[in-house]
């Protein structure tokens, strides 16, 4: 039997027969290798897919491998996100510096490939040796001309939601630094990165509903959508654990408002579309959306039923980056008659996990920052037929002879809004159908045991 480590032990509750509140927002224990990624990872997760910027990694060149290739953020025109730099620090640089280092590498990309801004990553290494970031940055941009920002993502500084905060205040300084009119019916979406084109789905929703989209942070990103956000009347955040300190400092300068919503899922995207439409108000937007809601409903759900009929009564295992996107996965899981028997996050908050408990069913086990082991654990436990997760589940999932579905950045086709839906649906019904899976033997070891209870 695998045990959880005693210092992890309130992270994880049953629902039904644990009473107390999950322990959440906390350093990951040593020891436990979480799955829980850096302050980089955060800070890469959420610039990089501005497609006409520089990105730049002031660090051992270890870290740039963190790139495009990992993220399947597309981009409708330039390319530059895909070109992964590193100022590739050494011993050498660690002994006197890397700030001369960072300002040639800076000044000759910059020539080279013409961006609209630049971001500079800088990592533990940097860190570590006390780099002025910021004063290279300031140096490089005063002659340049255009937004040259230090983004301070040192890893060991936390996790990788303050990477989310080292993003968003990076962010910050470029929105509003261009005068622009304020356009009607005008929103942002925050905290969409086009993983697989599904910014591209967003878009067309609201193009459809008549409403105009200023920018998608940061999603097939462009500097100059970035720069006029301030215009917009509505902030949409699509991501909450990733954006939300955005969306709440727009909100303190220029008094925008914002939402928390969801792509994921016919309900969730539907509330999405009528949350803007009812801010907006009016009865032809309200028409508008009610069409297109119900014709995208009609058109996937034969679709729906197909799958549902082979998945009722199935279990679930989902571990993802943020709990809002759990929500979303557990509504769709049970629409399409599963049950959901595990369900966590790496960066979940009280309020989360909460929320977590009065949507999941009554021995539903809640995480939040597990490790391989325990996750393992949870999963042989609710007997599981499906891992919901990104590339580090993945190799868990196969181990145990158990199913299983990306819903992480790493997924090469769309599973947001309605056809997102169909896409999730039919491809959750080929993983855990498989026939494969009566070939894995620690599949088949699962089976005699059931058959023997």
């Amino acid at each position: 039997m695998i045990e959880i480590l005693d210092a992890r032990k309130a992270q994880v509750l049953r629902t039904g027969s644990d009473s107390q509140a999950l322990v959440c927002d906390r350093a990951s224990v040593a020891g436990s290798v979480s799955q829980r990624a850096c302050v980089f990872c955060g800070a890469r997760v959420v610039l990089y897919p501005i497609a006409d910027a520089l990105h730049l990694v002031h660090g051992p060149v270890g870290c740039a491998a963190y790139t495009w290739d990992i993220r399947g953020a597309l981009s409708s025109g330039p390319e530059l996100h895909r070109l992964s730099f590193s100022t590739d620090l050494r011993e050498q640089d660690v002994v006197h510096g890397g700030e001369r280092k960072l300002e040639r590498a800076l000044r000759e990309l910059i020539t080279r490939y013409k961006p609209n801004a630049a971001f500079v990553y800088a990592t533990c290494i940097a860190g570590l040796i006390g780099d002025d970031v910021d004063a290279v940055c300031r140096h490089v941009a005063a002659d340049v001309g255009f937004p040259v920002l230090a983004v301070h993502s040192a890893g060991f500084g936390g996790t990788k939601k303050d990477g989310y905060a080292a993003a968003c205040a990076a962010l910050e300084k470029i929105v509003g630094s261009v005068e622009a009119p304020t356009a009607p019916l005008s929103i942002n979406v925050l905290g969409d990165f086009n993983v697989a084109g599904e910014s591209w789905i967003v878009k067309d929703y609201y193009r459809r509903m008549g409403v105009n989209v200023v920018a998608c942070l940061t999603g097939d990103g462009r500097v100059a959508e970035v720069q006029r956000a301030h215009t917009a009347q509505l902030n949409l955040v699509q991501c909450s654990g990733s954006m939300t300190p955005l969306a709440k400092r727009l909100e303190e300068r220029y008094g925008t408002p914002w939402k928390r919503v969801s792509y994921f899922g016919l309900e969730d995207t539907a509330a999405a579309l009528y949350e803007v439409a009812r801010f907006f108000g009016g009865d032809e937007l309200l028409a508008r959306t009610a069409e297109l809601v119900r014709g995208e409903t009609e058109a996937v759900l034969p679709e729906i039923e197909r799958c549902r009929a082979g998945l009722t009564d199935r279990r679930a295992a989902v571990y993802v980056g943020g709990a809002f996107k759990a929500f979303s996965l557990v509504r769709a899981l049970r629409r399409l008659g599963m049950v959901t028997a595990v369900v966590g996050s790496q960066t979940g908050n009280r309020d989360d996990y909460e929320h977590l408990r009065s949507i999941c069913d009554e021995g539903t086990i809640i995480v939040d920052d597990t490790n391989p082991l325990e996750l393992a654990r949870f999963c042989l436990e609710q007997d599981v037929d499906l891992l919901i997760g990104g590339v580090k589940e993945r190799p868990i999932a196969y181990k145990l002879g158990i199913a299983f579905c990306d819903h992480n950045h790493e997924r090469k086709r769309p599973l947001a809004g309605f056809v997102g839906m169909g896409n999730f649906c039919r491809e959750v019904y080929a993983s855990v159908l498989s026939p494969v899976w009566d070939l894995a033997p620690a599949r088949a070891g699962r089976a005699a045991a059931r058959a023997t209870q």
